[in-house]
């Protein structure tokens, strides 16, 4: 039997982490699907059965406040910067301010991301887009996809000369192939908490609850920093 997850693209690498020990402790395996939050949401309110959530913080006190999830049981993971990525090999460059990164990305000959209607990172990026008024400049050289790691490795397998790309720091850090360049510049970052709780409706309660137990525990910290979460 399985213990069933949905969750953001920025938990996965978490997740697999912990699988081991969980697995070991309860005997279960873990069939998680990770993707753009808004999409994940929609799959839960459209009645899939799942056992454990892993959202942003607002989506998920949004939940309890339904009693969709089990309140007592909601518990931050940590903070997640989104961020600048380039192939592996790449040369480092200055993203410091938006002057340079506006400059990094009419330079680029491909931009790749998540989706920029149900992805965390990828709504927020196209408002940076939009706020450095470079999107009608450069939205001929759009790759999106459905979520940040999905968009981090066909950057990586790209064929581009100089490509770009901006997600969540543990989709680029889970990625091989990319490196990570730094958090987008000033007024023009985003932090995001995701947290996690077990649902209303979940057939292995005690199990997501062990899980969640894993994910937060304080001997984790050193993982859920080398993973790209903050406190």
């Amino acid at each position: 039997m399985d213990l069933k997850i949905l969750s953001g693209g920025a938990a996965n690498g978490l997740v697999t982490a912990a699988t081991p020990a969980f697995s070991a402790e309860t005997g279960l395996g873990l069939k998680g699907d990770f993707g753009a939050v808004g999409g994940m949401r929609e799959r839960f309110l459209g009645g899939e059965e799942v056992d454990l959530l892993i959202l942003t913080r607002k989506i998920i006190e949004a939940l309890a406040a339904e009693g969709l999830v089990v309140a007592e049981t909601v518990a931050d993971l940590g903070r997640v910067v989104t961020g600048v990525a380039r192939r592996s090999g790449s040369p480092a460059e200055d993203l410091s301010t938006p002057e340079a990164l506006r400059a990094a990305l009419t330079s680029a000959d491909a931009i790749y991301f998540p989706d920029p209607v149900k992805a965390t990172a990828g709504i927020h990026f196209a408002s940076v887009m939009d706020r450095l008024g470079i999107t009608e400049e450069v939205q001929d050289r759009f790759h999106l996809f459905p979520n940040g790691q999905t968009a981090m490795a066909a950057m990586a397998a790209g064929e581009e000369a100089n490509p770009i790309g901006c997600t969540q720091i543990t989709e680029i850090l889970n990625t091989p192939g990319v490196d990570y360049m730094g958090d987008l510049p000033g007024d023009l970052g985003l932090a995001t908490v995701y947290t996690a709780a077990v649902t209303s409706r979940a057939a292995h309660p005690d199990a997501a609850r062990t899980l969640i137990a894993h994910l937060t525990a304080p001997e984790a910290a050193e993982m859920r920093q080398r993973i790209g979460f903050a406190t």
